[in-house]
């Protein structure tokens, strides 16, 4: 799918014609730069790379700035490919916050926040062993058990438990566009998107 690089900026809200307040993300979408054209012949699929966030060329490893080079661009943080797109691009090329329109829906891809450790309560919605019955007092947020008897003796791989929690690549489909700010490359849309203030984001059409 055809989209943008963008990168979160925070939360606001805005009214509509009838009055309602709407939560609504602001996005700083763009504009990202073709690095990379590939084709059917050449790589076996067709794509664009598009590069987004600039950065020095002290930061950046010889064979990427070779890359960028051939592209004729600078240095960037970011790189994704996505297809489709319907203007024909050619390497440089920039692609701003225009291709979207007001009104459209957008799927959105994020990394989201971390939150630590977690137990399986707040992983997993576990609702505990249950009251301060029968000698439980110190059991409300715990597991229970996960023995799997004689046979099979261990426990298989995937059982759900306490552990590392967020972080996880997150796609939000069908978030409807509410305006669209070409001079300042910025898109709003509404609701939440995954990810903290200054994440990247991955906005398809």
């Amino acid at each position: 799918m055809p989209g943008l690089i963008g990168k979160k900026i925070g939360m606001t809200s805005v009214f509509s014609a009838d009055g309602k307040n709407i939560p609504c993300t602001v996005i700083e979408a763009g504009p990202c730069h073709v690095t990379q054209i590939k084709t059917a012949e050449t790589d076996g699929y067709s794509a664009v790379q598009l590069a987004y966030d600039e950065k020095k060329e002290k930061h950046t490893s010889a064979p990427m700035m070779g890359h960028f080079k051939k592209a004729g661009v600078a240095p960037s943080r970011k790189l994704v490919e996505f297809s489709e797109f319907e203007q024909e691009l050619n390497l440089g090329d920039a692609v701003t916050v225009d291709i979207f329109e007001e009104n459209s829906f957008v799927d959105i891809v994020g990394i989201s926040k971390g939150k630590g450790f977690q137990g399986v309560v707040g992983r997993y919605g576990f609702h505990g062993v249950g009251g301060q019955t029968h000698g439980q007092d110190d059991r409300l947020r715990a597991p229970g058990s996960v023995g799997a008897s004689s046979y099979p003796s261990r426990l298989f791989k995937g059982l759900r438990m306490a552990g590392r929690t967020g972080g996880d690549r997150v796609k939000i489909e069908n978030l409807k566009v509410i305006k669209v700010i070409p001079e300042n490359n910025l898109l709003i849309v509404k609701g939440s998107v995954p990810g903290c203030k200054g994440s990247y984001l991955i906005i398809e059409k």
